[in-house]
């Protein structure tokens, strides 16, 4: 059954002590609630710390990215096998920052989706449009067509990834998807999944969600949940986002 799931994407942000005052509230605050998740993806150099600190706790991490490779020569990657180490339970695949900055692929973003599923790590796979393309009304096309590779790839692992949907022009931009724009694409990429045999796969949104739009935004039928770019830096913020 699709249940609530809130995702804190520090993105490059964190430092050892500023990151212990953080995890320790996310620990205090935040106890295991049925059918709600909270989980914080953080930079790869911070997974010890935060299996560490959230060890025993309800708050479950993840890294930001994953190779599409087990090992071998690829500088500077790392592999799934190595978060699992960490006790990751999460990895963000396809983020729109890994897109446009590193030029990611569909097809790379599917293989890193299969080799994170082959490792024993939950892909958080995030689809997106540009500002440009949806005023082109060029979404579902778009988002369409990310979706549809990653599913050609996993098949029936399909179903046990986690979606995200984060337009690009909301990201970072204090600009937002009213609810009903939200329910609009996830409600596409409900119907896309049902018919993929993959219906009960979490939809997350992400762009600018904060606590006072967060209640709005879960309240869609098909919006299962937030991925929390800026916010989750601040465990008061991010707790009253993951309650909402």
């Amino acid at each position: 059954m699709r249940g609530k799931i809130v995702v804190g994407n520090w993105k490059m942000n964190g430092g050892l002590q500023a990151n212990a005052s953080l995890l320790a509230a996310l620990r205090a605050g935040w106890t295991a609630r049925d059918g709600r998740a909270l989980v914080v993806c953080v930079p790869f150099p911070y997974l010890g710390q935060a299996r560490d600190a959230l060890a025993g706790s309800a708050v479950a991490w993840g890294a930001q990215d994953v190779s599409a490779h087990a090992a071998g020569a690829y500088t500077g990657e790392v592999a799934g096998g190595m978060l699992v180490e960490f006790g990751a339970n999460y990895a963000l695949v396809g983020h729109s920052e890994r897109r446009q900055l590193h030029a990611e692929t569909d097809g790379e973003v599917a293989g890193k989706a299969r080799a994170a599923l082959q490792a024993g790590v939950t892909p958080i796979v995030c689809v997106g449009e540009t500002l440009a393309e949806r005023d082109d009304h060029d979404t579902e096309r778009v988002v369409g067509r990310q979706f549809d590779v990653v599913a050609a790839a996993l098949d029936a692992d399909l179903r046990r990834v986690v979606l995200a949907y984060e337009p690009v022009w909301a990201i970072g931009s204090g600009r937002t998807a009213t609810p009903e724009q939200a329910q609009q694409v996830h409600g596409f990429l409900r119907a896309r999944l049902r018919a993929a045999g993959a219906v009960d796969v979490p939809v997350l949104y992400g762009g600018s969600v904060k606590a006072v739009n967060a209640g709005a935004l879960f309240a869609m039928p098909d919006v299962d949940g937030g991925l929390v770019g800026g916010a989750s830096l601040d465990a008061k913020e991010f707790l009253a986002i993951a309650v909402a």
